[in-house]
């Protein structure tokens, strides 16, 4: 499967006799600074029965948290925390709960003009619902929060499920505190495994999609892992990598024709 963005046609499809022994670093020098994104897979079982994609710029464009902050003038104190923690070089757990310390005390009603403004990703509905319409199970599996997850699901209605934080709530305040079990790497992983048990569906025809460190943990436990505008380390440890196309790759990836 090759997508060239700016081709008249957006996808390929080239089959190979027999499985190809390339590795990672010979496929990028086969494509060099050619603005493609490729995936090597069997042809039997590319189409997934199930998805589980992160939300924050993944899914939608923006970081919830630095969208809060920016809205409350602490944005370079949790935009940095972000990049730590997305780059894997803050524990996700310690930084998720040092950036919610900062907004200790701020009203949740404040927050709505920000969840009405966040932004799909190129493709991310028509993922969602070409694969939903096809007969998979689609679930959003995010480190962020239920308030922002709640409204971005009612917009695409088309998840089984979600899996996300919560924050604690005191008189209609934030109390910089987490309400429940933190959700992290692991339990994304975790999560998507259960899903997989409870539909008796195999490992290689489930889709995981993600762009932080958090993310890897899904991404490996997942029939096929794909990082969507990844971090590097993030890119290294996923089946395939999309830093050129949209997300509607995803379903060119599975053997979905443009008409689908």
């Amino acid at each position: 499967w090759l997508s060239a963005p700016d081709a008249a046609h957006q996808a390929v499809d080239i089959v190979f006799a027999q499985k190809p022994n390339l590795t990672p670093a010979q496929l990028a020098r086969l494509f060099g600074a050619r603005p493609i994104d490729y995936a090597l897979q069997p042809l039997e079982g590319r189409a997934k029965k199930l998805l589980c994609i992160d939300m924050e710029s993944t899914l939608i464009v923006q970081e919830c948290l630095d969208e809060m902050a920016a809205r409350f003038g602490i944005a370079e104190k949790i935009a940095a925390l972000t990049k730590r923690a997305m780059r894997g070089e803050m524990d996700f757990a310690e930084a998720l709960r040092a950036r919610l310390a900062c907004f200790r005390g701020f009203a949740q009603s404040e927050l709505e003009e920000i969840a009405a403004s966040l932004r799909f990703h190129p493709g991310a509905e028509r993922l969602v619902r070409v694969m939903h319409a096809n007969g998979a199970r689609c679930y959003l599996v995010s480190g962020g929060f239920r308030f922002f997850v709640e409204r971005v699901t009612a917009r695409l209605p088309f998840f089984a499920a979600s899996l996300c934080n919560d924050w604690q709530m005191a008189g209609g305040r934030l109390t910089g505190k987490l309400a429940g079990p933190l959700v992290d790497g692991e339990a994304k992983a975790a999560f998507l495994c259960r899903q997989l048990r409870a539909l008796k569906i195999d490992k290689s025809l489930s889709l995981a999609v993600g762009d932080g460190a958090n993310d890897i943990p899904m991404l490996r436990a997942a029939g096929l892992g794909v990082a969507y505008r990844g971090k590097p380390a993030v890119c290294r440890a996923a089946d395939a990598a999309i830093c050129h196309s949209d997300l509607t790759s995803l379903l060119y990836m599975q053997g979905y024709k443009d008409s689908g």
